[in-house]
């Protein structure tokens, strides 16, 4: 398959999650906002399209913006996103109708677009594969905003994942990583993102690390013995946050006479004790760490310890409504567990750019957000 094919086939698979992520809603869904950190979801739609006539057309000086009108209403450093739902946004049939005639002259034009230009933007199609990795992001943060509004969960695959174990991973709650030198970062693949890159060395000491990602029944351990109520366990900043929130376990989780249960989308389910706990902030993983006598680990260490991880059996792409339980899936080659799919991972390490960083193709991307 050539690299224009590749991108058309790319291009039209994360179209396709976006509509299912929306066309599933009523049009007052949509337009609601369901948290002042989310945008209404007819936003993320509209804006998807509109970045990609940006880069994808005027960018690549293949012709003007087709609806300039529209470049400041969805620009995301001018309106943030709690200003968003007082916006005259497109309506949802009006914004399927704009991003669909964006994509048709994209792929019109795909066909006269050299993608060996020596223009660091078209460089092997790394303008393409930058908006196609942004409207994926956009796809989570929406997925996201489902979770919020309790609206219906939704599958890309019939298949689903396999929820039993692929034989093969260590047993024991930890395995010692010998440490050594980790190469973090991209030099070489030509759709790495300015943030991951320069690719450079760091040096790690041994450490140890658990094999399975930390589960629900860990987490209620930690509940049941008071966790959330004993300040030696949190950090200042994280005490602070404890008390403003007045939270006493994860986002979306109550406690019913027959024991916890969560709540996935628009459903209430007892919480399974082995799977990943999730929709928990970077101080309470924290806290549960220091609780339990462990301590986030940094990039670096992380980095050394998914290295080898494989997306076999993993759950990507969103085949599942929630994480599996703990399997072998995703194992790597230090034998930790689900190191790819299933949940965000917390570390210990800012987000701040590599030694050489430079911004591109804007600042914006990923230099803002450094700190």
């Amino acid at each position: 398959m050539g690299l224009a094919d590749l991108v058309a086939r790319e291009l039209d698979a994360v179209r396709q999650r976006s509509l299912l992520l929306t066309d599933t809603l009523s049009e007052g869904q949509l337009c609601t906002q369901a948290s002042p950190l989310m945008s209404p979801l007819v936003w993320d739609l509209a804006h998807v399209g509109n970045y990609e006539d940006q880069w994808l057309v005027h960018a690549l000086g293949t012709g003007a913006a087709g609806r300039s009108e529209l470049d400041d209403l969805y620009d995301a450093f001018r309106h943030p996103r709690a200003t968003r739902s007082g916006l005259a946004l497109l309506p949802p049939d009006g914004a399927r109708r704009y991003i669909a005639a964006v994509r048709a002259r994209v792929l019109d034009l795909l066909d006269r677009v050299s993608l060996d230009d020596d223009r660091p933007l078209l460089r092997d199609g790394f303008v393409y594969r930058m908006v196609i990795q942004h409207e994926h992001q956009h796809d989570e943060t929406m997925l996201a905003t489902r979770q919020i509004m309790a609206a219906p969960p939704l599958l890309l695959s019939s298949a689903g994942c396999s929820r039993d174990s692929a034989g093969g991973a260590s047993s024991s709650r930890e395995v010692v990583v010998p440490g050594g030198q980790v190469t973090i970062g991209a030099d070489a693949d030509p759709w790495a993102y300015d943030n991951e890159r320069p690719a450079h060395v760091v040096e790690v000491a041994p450490f140890a690390v658990d094999t399975a990602l930390v589960t629900n029944g860990a987490y209620i351990d930690f509940i049941e013995a008071g966790g959330y109520d004993e300040l030696r366990w949190w950090s200042d900043d994280g005490w602070k946050w404890r008390q403003k929130a007045a939270l006493a376990h994860p986002e979306f989780w109550r406690h019913e006479p027959g024991g916890w249960v969560l709540r996935r989308f628009d459903r209430w389910i007892p919480v399974d004790r082995d799977e990943p706990v999730q929709h928990v902030c970077w101080y309470e993983a924290e806290a549960f760490a220091a609780w339990s006598g462990r301590r986030l680990p940094t990039e670096a260490e992380w980095e050394l310890a998914a290295a080898g991880a494989s997306v076999d059996g993993a759950n990507v792409g969103q085949r599942g409504d929630g994480p599996m339980p703990a399997t072998d899936a995703g194992i790597s080659a230090c034998g930790v567990r689900q190191m790819i799919g299933d949940a965000w991972e917390w570390t210990s390490s800012t987000f701040a750019p590599y030694p050489g960083f430079a911004s591109f193709p804007y600042r914006e991307y990923s230099e803002v957000f450094f700190g």
